[in-house]
């Protein structure tokens, strides 16, 4: 499995009604993509404030490398991701992925 980790730092007038349309639009991607194992969105509430500005993110989970690659090709992701892009804060930099390899 492959857990793909977004956290995203948004500019201080997107509102929490803005960020959850987002997300909404992030699970409604999990219909039109085969391999998607599932997805979590939301914003922290983490008790040690460490997030240094990224205070929302998702996590999608993936059967395997080749399920992120079409999930990274289709176009709803290509939107969505041009969206996240516009509402964070200094466009790309206020985004950080990772991709990272689960053993069942």
């Amino acid at each position: 499995m492959i857990r793909h980790i977004v956290l995203i730092k948004f500019k201080p007038d997107v509102s929490e009604e803005t960020i959850a349309a987002l997300f909404g639009e992030l699970r409604a991607i999990e219909k039109h993509v085969s391999g998607i194992v599932g997805i979590v969105s939301g914003r922290s509430e983490s008790p040690e404030k460490i997030e240094r500005g990224y205070m929302h993110g998702f996590v999608v989970d993936f059967e395997n490398w080749e399920a992120l690659e079409r999930y990274q090709q289709h176009p709803d992701h290509k939107v969505l991701g041009g969206r996240l892009v516009e509402n964070a804060i200094g466009g790309l930099d206020g985004i950080l992925v990772l991709d990272i390899p689960v053993s069942a």
